[in-house]
């Protein structure tokens, strides 16, 4: 199973640039589903798909644990950060592994019928509209 993850802008071309290590979440996907591949959606206004990732490891810990060990890998202001999990007791830390920029940003409306841009997270089943762009 492969998942894509709706990123903005500013965090994506610090996960390209590589001082981005880790992608936070308030929710992660399924642990029972094995995830092998994570695409990058770049929400608004790139509104595209830019690249993929495979997972090192998934962190699950408090926000304020997870500050402590991973901000200076984390891409993100202190300030971004917590204000991203106000409320939350839990969060997760994804991370990225082998980043992969495509050479061509897809627009996943060619790409993938009905698509409609994941608020998170969407599991992606069929990798047909990607394959071309890995290569």
């Amino acid at each position: 199973m492969n998942v894509l993850l709706s990123i903005k802008p500013k965090y994506v071309y610090s996960i390209i640039d590589g001082n981005k290590k880790y992608e936070f979440r308030k929710q992660i996907f399924s642990r029972k589903m094995a995830v092998n591949l994570v695409f990058i959606y770049a929400s608004s206004p790139i509104k595209k798909v830019v690249g993929f990732f495979t997972i090192e490891k998934i962190i699950e810990s408090s926000p304020e644990k997870l500050w402590c060990q991973l901000s200076q890998s984390s891409g993100m202001s202190e300030k971004d950060f917590f204000d991203y999990f106000t409320g939350k007791e839990i969060g997760y830390a994804i991370k990225i592994k082998n980043f992969h920029p495509f050479n061509k940003q897809i627009d996943p409306h060619e790409v993938i019928k009905n698509f409609r841009p994941p608020q998170s997270y969407c599991y992606i089943e069929n990798m047909d509209a990607f394959k071309p762009f890995m290569e």
